[in-house]
C-alpha cells in the first residue's frame, strides 16, 4: 500500500491555481477532480490506514501533525458533502504547504457559499469525465471497505472474526473497535479569526451547542457572535451544571432536546463548559443514536486536562458519584486558557491538582515546569491576566497545558475501556472518593490529600526517597492545596473507601503511587487495615510541619459557591415516578 503523505505532496505539486480562477464553480470542480493526481489522492485517502500508528508516524515525519485528523476523516470523503471535502482537504494541504493551503481554503470558502457545496462528493465524481472510474471504485469499496463509502461515523471502525461449530449451535466471536480523536491547546477560539470551530461546523450549516449556565453568563454573547460571523446557525441549549444537576434526569433532558432539534448521528454536538457538563453532555451523546459525536470546548482546568478529553462520560445515581456512564471520547477536545480569566482562584487551585497528578506519576519535566511556575499560575490565570502574550509565564503556561494533556491522554487512551486497573491517572483517587463528599471538599482538594497520603505510603514502602516525598508535598502545598483534612481521622471512612475501591477494581487495590522517582508509577496491591491506620496517624504529624498545618485554602465546595456535595444523590426512581405522574417538563426551555 502506497503511503499517504507522498500522494498528498504529489497532488500539491501537480496543481496550479488555474482552476481556482474559473468563473463557473462547477467547471472549477471538474478541472480539479479529473486527472490522475486527483484519482491517486482519492485512492490514497480512502485506503489510508486511518486508525494505525503507521499514518501517525508518516505525518510526524513530515512535520504535518496539524493535518492528521483531517486526513483520517477523509478516509470517508466519498460520502461527504463537497463543502466538507474541500474544507478538510484544505486543512491537510495547509499542514504541508501553508501558502498552497491558503489558496485551497479560499476555494473551500467559495464552495461552501455556493449551492453546490451540499451535494455529495461521490455523486459529483460519478457525473465527471472520470465517472466510470468512481462508479467502479464505489462498487468495489462496498465489499472491500464499507467504512469508506457508507460510514455511520468517520471516527470509528469495527471488525470481527467468527468461528462456529459444524452445526452452528456454538458460535464464538471476537470484535475489535477503533476510534480516533484530536486534542488541541488553542488560544481564544471564540475570536472570529480563529477557525477551528468554524471549520468543524461550516459545512453542516448549523451547530447544536450545550452550554454551561455560568459560561453562558460570561461568554454567551461572544458564542452567538462567533457563529453568526461565520454564517452558521446556532441552536444553543443552556444547562445549569452543578454537581447536584449531574443526574440521569439532566441526561434525559439533553436527549429530549437532541430529539426535538433532529440531531443526526453524524452531527457533532458542541459542549462548552467544565467537568459536569462534559460528563453529562458526553453521556447524552453516547446514548443518543448509540454513538453521536461531540466536540468538547473546556472552560476549566479540570475539564481542560482531564474531564474534557476523557472517554469516560457519566452521571451520578443512587447517591453515588459517576454510577452511570459510557466510554465515549470526544472527536475533538479543545483546551483554551482564555476562559481561565474569569475563574475564581479557588476554581483554579482545585483544578491545578489534575496537572500535578500527571506530573508526579508520569512526567518529571512537567513536574519541574510546575515548580518553576509556582503560584504565578494562579495569580496570572495561566498567563492570561496582567501578562504580555510572550511573557515567560505565558509561554510556560502553554507548555504546562500541553505536557499535562499529552501525559493524560497517553495514560487514559492506552486503556480506553478500563480493561485493566494499571491506571496512573487514578493517582490520588484511591481513598479520596470515600471522604470527598463526607467532608464537603472540592474534588481537587480531596485528590490533593489522596496524593499527599499516597506519596507518604510510597515513601514508607521505600519506593521513593524522603527528598522526593517532601518535594511532592511542597509542590502541592505551594498552590494552597490541601495535604490534610480532619476527615482523615475518621479511619473507618478511609478503610470503607479502600474496600469499595477494591471491589470496583475487580478485587485488587492497584493503587497507583510514585515509584523509583518522580515521574514514574508503581501499583500497591496489599495494604492492611492496620497499615492504613498507622499511616494516617504518621502522615498527620508530617502535615503539621507544612504551611497552614497542611490545610488548604478554600478547600470546601461552599468556599467557591457550590452546594454541599452531600446533597448529591439522584435516584433512578425519581425519573420513574416523574413519568408515572405524567410529568411533562423534561426538555430544556432554552
Amino acid at each position: 500500500m502506497a503511503k499517504t503523505t507522498p500522494a498528498v505532496k504529489a497532488f500539491i505539486s501537480a496543481y496550479d491555481s488555474k482552476p481556482f480562477a474559473y468563473q463557473n464553480l462547477d467547471d472549477a470542480i471538474e478541472a480539479i477532480c479529473c486527472g490522475t493526481s486527483f484519482r491517486s489522492l482519492i485512492l490514497a485517502l480512502v485506503n489510508s490506514p486511518a486508525f494505525s500508528e503507521e499514518l501517525s508516524k508518516e505525518f510526524a515525519e513530515a512535520d504535518a501533525i496539524a493535518g492528521l485528523s483531517a486526513c483520517r476523516n477523509l478516509r470517508s470523503c466519498l460520502n461527504f458533502s463537497i463543502s466538507r471535502f474541500f474544507g478538510l482537504l484544505a486543512e491537510v494541504i495547509t499542514a504541508f504547504d501553508p501558502s498552497a493551503g491558503a489558496e485551497w481554503k479560499t476555494f473551500s470558502n467559495r464552495v461552501n457559499q455556493s449551492n453546490l457545496g451540499a451535494s455529495k462528493l461521490l455523486e459529483r465524481l460519478i457525473r465527471s469525465a472520470d465517472g466510470s472510474f468512481y462508479t467502479d471504485l464505489a462498487e468495489r469499496l462496498v465489499d472491500e471497505n464499507p467504512h469508506t463509502v457508507y460510514p455511520t461515523s468517520s471516527y470509528r471502525e469495527s471488525e470481527a472474526h467468527v468461528v462456529s461449530a459444524g452445526d452452528d449451535q456454538i458460535i464464538e466471536a471476537v470484535m475489535t473497535s477503533r476510534t480516533f480523536t484530536s486534542i488541541r491547546v488553542v488560544e481564544n477560539c471564540l475570536d472570529p479569526e480563529q477557525t477551528v470551530l468554524r471549520d468543524m461546523y461550516v459545512s453542516l450549516g448549523r451547530c447544536v451547542c450545550l452550554v454551561d449556565e455560568n459560561v453562558e453568563s460570561y461568554y454567551g454573547e461572544q458564542i452567538d457572535k462567533y457563529f453568526r460571523h461565520h454564517g452558521i446557525h446556532l441552536d444553543k441549549l443552556v444547562y445549569r451544571a452543578m454537581e447536584v444537576d449531574k443526574g440521569i434526569r439532566t441526561v434525559e433532558k439533553m436527549l429530549g432536546d437532541f430529539k426535538n432539534l433532529g440531531v443526526c448521528r453524524h452531527e457533532p454536538v458542541l459542549i462548552i463548559g467544565g467537568g459536569v457538563i462534559a460528563d453529562t453532555g458526553g453521556l447524552a451523546c453516547a446514548l443518543y443514536h448509540r454513538n453521536t459525536p461531540y466536540v468538547m470546548l473546556s472552560t476549566s482546568i479540570v475539564a481542560g486536562i482531564d474531564a474534557g478529553p476523557s472517554p469516560r462520560t457519566c452521571c451520578d445515581g443512587f447517591g453515588y458519584k459517576n454510577l452511570f456512564g459510557a466510554y465515549h471520547a470526544p472527536i475533538l477536545s479543545l483546551t483554551d486558557r482564555f476562559f481561565f480569566k474569569t475563574l475564581r482562584e479557588g476554581w483554579l487551585r482545585h483544578g491545578i491538582i489534575e496537572i500535578i497528578k500527571m506530573a508526579v506519576i508520569k512526567d518529571l519535566e512537567l513536574f519541574e515546569y510546575m515548580e518553576e511556575a509556582g503560584p504565578a499560575l494562579i495569580e496570572t490565570r495561566f498567563g492570561t491576566l496582567n501578562c504580555e502574550p510572550g511573557s515567560e509565564i505565558s509561554v510556560l503556561s502553554q507548555k504546562i497545558l500541553g505536557a499535562a494533556l499529552r501525559s493524560y491522554v497517553e495514560a487514559e487512551y492506552d486503556n480506553l475501556y478500563e480493561t485493566h486497573q494499571c491506571r496512573p491517572h487514578a493517582f490520588g483517587h484511591t481513598w479520596s472518593p470515600g471522604f470527598e463528599i463526607e467532608a464537603g471538599l472540592l474534588h481537587g482538594h480531596a485528590v490533593a490529600i489522596g496524593m499527599g497520603f499516597g506519596a507518604y505510603i510510597s515513601y514508607r514502602n521505600n519506593w521513593i526517597t524522603a527528598d522526593a516525598f517532601h518535594r511532592v508535598l511542597k509542590l502541592i502545598s505551594s498552590f494552597g492545596l490541601s495535604l490534610w483534612h480532619d476527615v482523615m481521622l475518621n479511619k473507618e471512612t478511609l478503610w470503607a473507601s479502600q474496600e469499595k475501591i477494591v471491589q470496583k477494581r475487580g478485587g485488587n487495590l492497584a493503587a497507583p503511587l510514585p515509584k523509583g522517582e518522580i515521574g514514574k508509577c508503581g501499583y500497591l496491591n496489599i495494604f492492611t487495615q492496620d497499615e492504613l491506620y498507622e499511616a494516617i496517624s504518621a502522615y498527620q504529624e508530617i502535615c503539621q510541619e507544612y504551611p497552614r498545618q497542611g490545610l488548604g485554602i478554600d478547600p470546601l465546595c461552599s468556599d467557591v459557591g457550590l452546594e454541599d456535595p452531600s446533597t448529591v444523590g439522584h435516584s433512578l426512581m425519581e425519573t420513574v415516578t416523574a413519568h408515572a405522574n405524567g410529568a411533562t417538563e423534561l426538555l430544556s426551555t432554552v
